[in-house]
């Protein structure tokens, strides 16, 4: 963008010329800005903005204001972030730049998520800020996702080969200088035979080749980030065993400079922190390539080639290259390829992937097929109906990576503090060498050295930046192999918080799969011409129950006369003309204009409602002439998943448009003690507030179209996957499988992820807290106890490690 000249946005939202007077008024209050105009049919705003700053208060106010500039989303994979406080310096680039609304940096899996604004900057010109501030950004593309956990395991691979390289030229090093002050034997024998200036020599040109062969990489990393004032855990390393070499190669080659009584080497200090590191490293890196097992699961799920057709033969080619409408053969025990719709054939599929349900699915011609699922018995003709990004796979993974990256509230006080924190160190390391030099006994040169040098080294940046995003990263993935995917990755945060869960009924507690069990009418030898009436009007509704009622028409082998004037009136039914008369199908509310039902139908439907089943009245000529008697299964795991929640502490409620009787019968069943029922669908989001006002923050779990205003009303939405995509699209946890046992599994990833992110979080800045002052000398007034660099070198190494390890356990939680 070339600020002081003119500046163009998409504007979302802007629908009349109320909405473009609003866009104005907006932006006109941002100071600074000139030559203000809308666009309404272009949707545009227009104005000149002086500084990036000030562009940016005008993507904010166009927010506050509703009518939010169009922006985009990119991940980057970024590489060069060693610690907590690369994050910092990476996000704070990135969101200084004009058109960043803003950026999320994880250190976990090494990624930027970045919502933009396309016409103000590019995926390419993010990629180069990245890369200016001093971390390579990678753009993505279709392979990027199996490239990066390849790039994991080369990474670990490299990192050990490193390792052992450092271990192999540090241990003479080691034998050569703390041998002698373990075994005295072994410091005579030294003495006497290649004397202790040799042993030196030797020590340094070890230490050389580790230091600028293995530990390169601290001094290249490390050393420019100094330049730019942007230190980070490789300057740490790269300052506290550079000054140990430093030091030591001027005392054994000019010991002149130094004074009297300070002469010592601390080679083997410089090795040791460069080996240890680098075992850490490499720990890290495996560490890491297992936290995203779980992306590279759904990744290999993906088959490579496909079956065309080609001609009268079947040719492989690669899945990239399908296309919308192209047909493929898939065979037995083959993966479904893309998403797909049967043409031929009849097989069983194994949707496990998916709905984690083990029983093989039949599939025939006109069912849809999902792409990764598998191919178990008969061949199939298939017609590609999704590719690339479209398909549920990509969706899935797309959804767990949003999930991954996500930076949950508690992450805020970590990223004030580990900005800052590595300047701190530096500082803390100058602050105890100067007060070695002044207050500690001779050689106080040398005992300056040692504390700085660990103070330096033990300081972990790296476990605070890994506390939360590692755990998150492990959690949300753990949680997709279980079929529950955290649309939002905050709601992992907010479920904790979560007092009372309400359900919907139908399709949620239910299967959502009626059928029609009875049909009652004052004239009993009417009952299949009422039945093809109903059926007539049922058919152009898209309700559950229409879809029982004309089966069960198929059933009998009814034919349908035409209905015409059809009306579906929400919360009560749907009426129209059939056969020249009035015909209405609905609840007790919709009929109360006809009359009411007859004290027998009356009857019949107060026993049908007792049992759950769900009534609706018929009338002719607005006459109520029948009841439609319809039951929907409880789903098998509905009980047992409500009776975990309330064995957790957390409060069930259930919420339905069904009559009071029919719902109380259902809640009973399921142990459930609060029912909201008889409510319209604008009257759930009022139910959910008042349970909100008496229980505190309340998750709502639903599927129907119907159910996505309260999903969005809730503290935490969860969809059953089996719904609508329109509800799944307004959730924040979307149940794959359709099973609300996913709801427990989602409350124990939730609690557990939560748990061991403080745990982490307690790790990482207790760690530091305690040991930082150790090794700046803390204990030797006491104790005259000086922590060696090497020791601290190991602790660092490892600290990062137990944050790594502690999060992996997150892996086998629902096991």
């Amino acid at each position: 963008m070339a600020l002081g000249q003119s500046v163009v946005l998409p504007v979302q939202n802007m629908v009349c010329g109320s909405c473009a007077a609003r866009v104005v008024r907006a932006v006109e209050a941002v100071s600074g800005l000139k030559d203000v105009s809308v666009n309404l049919a272009e949707e545009t705003v227009q104005f000149s903005s002086p500084d990036v700053q000030t562009a940016q208060d005008a993507l904010r106010a166009l927010e506050a204001a509703g009518y939010p500039a169009q922006t985009q989303e990119l991940r980057l994979m970024i590489s060069g972030m060693s610690c907590a406080s690369c994050v910092g310096r990476l996000q704070k680039a990135l969101d200084a730049k004009a058109g960043v609304l803003h950026a999320q940096v994880n250190l976990a899996d090494e990624s930027a998520t970045i919502a933009f604004v396309p016409s103000l900057i590019t995926a390419q010109g993010l990629a180069d800020v990245a890369t200016k501030a001093g971390y390579p950004a990678l753009l993505p593309n279709d392979e990027t996702p199996v490239d990066r956990y390849v790039q994991k395991e080369a990474e670990a691979a490299h990192s050990r080969r490193i390792m052992l390289w450092a271990a192999a030229l540090s241990l003479p090093v080691f034998i050569l200088e703390m041998g002698g002050h373990l075994f005295p034997a072994l410091h005579h024998l030294i003495g006497r035979t290649i004397g202790m200036e040799n042993s030196w020599r030797i020590q340094f040109v070890l230490t050389s080749l580790v230091l600028f062969g293995p530990g390169r990489q601290f001094l290249i990393n490390g050393l420019p980030a100094l330049w730019r004032m942007a230190p980070n855990m490789n300057s740490l390393v790269a300052l506290g065993a550079g000054a140990a070499w430093v030091f030591s190669t001027i005392a054994l080659f000019i010991p002149s400079v130094l004074p009297t009584g300070t002469r010592a080497v601390y080679f083997e200090a410089a090795a040791v922190i460069v080996t240890l590191i680098l075992l850490g490293r490499w720990f890290e890196a495996r560490a890491k390539g297992q936290t995203g097992a779980a992306i590279q699961k759904l990744i290999g799920l993906q088959p490579r080639t496909a079956r065309v057709a080609q001609g009268q033969d079947w040719a492989e080619v690669p899945v990239a290259e399908l296309q919308v409408g192209v047909r493929f053969l898939l065979k037995p025990g083959e993966r479904v390829p893309t998403d797909a719709v049967v043409i031929e054939g009849t097989g069983t599929v194994d949707e496990s992937m998916m709905t984690g349900e083990p029983m093989q699915v039949t599939k025939s011609a006109g069912d849809g097929l999902t792409g990764g699922t598998v191919n178990g018995h008969g061949s199939l003709i298939c017609e590609v109906s999704r590719v690339g990004h479209d398909t549920t796979l990509a969706q899935i993974i797309r959804m767990v990576q949003q999930a991954q990256g996500a930076r949950l509230p508690i992450q805020a006080l970590v990223d004030r503090v580990t900005l800052w924190f590595v300047p701190a160190v530096m500082g803390i390391a100058l602050l105890t060498v100067g007060l070695w030099l002044i207050f500690g006994p001779e050689p106080s040169l040398s005992y300056a050295l040692v504390a700085g040098v660990s103070v330096l080294i033990i300081a972990c940046p790296c476990a605070m930046g890994l506390a939360t995003p590692t755990s998150i990263l492990v959690g949300s993935g753990r949680a997709a192999e279980l079929g529950v995917l955290f649309r939002q990755g905050d709601a992992l945060q907010s479920l904790c918080d979560v007092k009372m869960v309400a359900f919907d009924k139908t399709g949620t507690l239910t299967l959502g799969k009626p059928m029609l069990t009875d049909l009652v009418s004052i004239d009993p030898a009417a009952g299949d011409h009422i039945l093809a009436q109903v059926s007539a009007l049922e058919s152009r509704s898209e309700h559950p129950l229409a879809h029982a009622i004309l089966e069960a028409a198929g059933d009998k082998g009814l034919t349908l006369p035409e209905a015409t004037d059809v009306q579906t009136i929400s919360g009560k039914g749907i009426r129209g003309k059939v056969e020249g008369q009035d015909v209405a199908v609905g609840n007790a509310r919709m009929m109360q204009d006809c009359g009411g039902a007859t004290q027998e139908l009356e009857a019949r439907a107060s026993a049908a409602r007792a049992k759950g089943h769900t009534v609706s009245f018929v009338a002719v000529e607005n006459k109520v002439v029948a009841i439609i008697v319809i039951s929907d299964p409880l789903r098998p795991t509905s009980k047992d998943a409500i009776a975990a929640l309330q064995a957790r502490g957390v409060q069930v409620a259930m919420i339905s448009g069904d009559s009071r009787d029919t719902a109380k019968a259902v809640a009973q069943s399921l142990g459930i003690e609060t029912v909201i029922a008889d409510v319209l669908p604008e009257g759930k989001i009022d139910a959910l507030k008042s349970l909100r006002e008496t229980h505190g923050k309340i998750a709502f779990v639903g599927d129907g179209i119907n159910d996505a205003p309260v999903l969005a009303e809730a503290d935490v939405g969860i969809a059953i996957g089996t719904g609508t995509d329109v509800a799944i699209e307004t959730a924040d946890v979307v149940l794959m499988s359709g099973d609300v046992q996913g709801v427990v599994h989602a409350f124990d990833l939730s609690r557990q992820t939560l748990r061991n992110i403080k745990q982490n979080l307690v790790w990482a800045f207790g760690y530091n807290a305690a040991l930082i002052p150790v090794a700046a000398g803390a204990l030797y007034p006491a104790f005259s106890m000086l922590l060696s660099p090497g020791l601290a070198a190991g602790a660092m190494a490892f600290s990062s490690v137990f944050v790594l390890g502690n999060a992996l356990r997150l892996r086998h939680v629902g096991v």
